[in-house]
């Protein structure tokens, strides 16, 4: 009996660390617990690269939820939060980066692409057709032809 509940304490130690942990932030009103939600879905999370702070397991992700919550908590506004993340993450932690000129390839790169194949596929398409007239055989040329084919028949 010892040893089943010995057995039963083990592997409750062991699953334990597998379960996932909720974060529960209390906040002083409902327009702080909006900012706070919004503010951890436009913070793209470090270290996941793809994932906002809000959706990522990642413990970089947790502290970066933590800090917003703290900071919020002390009565910093929202655009405090995005400055100090900016300021220790660079541009790179908002998934919309203001427009400078470092970020100039992010904002219009797709457009000059679509515009440059739209170009191609004109140009493309509007090639002339080669005039026939330019490969039209000259009188010596045509009865040489028909000389070579005469002799290739009779072979």
């Amino acid at each position: 009996m010892r040893l089943c509940s010995m057995l039963i304490v083990l592997m409750s130690l062991w699953v334990t660390p597998a379960m996932a942990a909720i974060d529960v932030y209390e906040f002083s009103s409902p327009e702080q617990e909006k900012v706070f939600h919004q503010l951890t879905r436009e913070l793209r999370c470090p270290k996941c690269q793809n994932q906002d702070i809000a959706d990522s397991d990642a413990e970089l992700a947790k502290d970066l939820r933590d800090k917003t919550y703290v900071m919020l908590h002390e009565g910093n506004s929202k655009q405090d939060v995005i400055d100090y993340m900016v300021a220790r993450y660079g541009n790179f932690i908002l998934y919309r980066p203001p427009f400078m000129a470092s970020t100039m390839i992010l904002w219009f790169g797709p457009v000059i692409v679509i515009l440059l194949g739209i170009f191609l596929v004109i140009r493309r398409t509007r090639k002339q057709p080669r005039n026939l007239a330019d490969n039209a055989l000259s009188a010596e040329q045509q009865a040489r032809l028909n000389e070579l084919l005469k002799k290739d028949k009779e072979n």
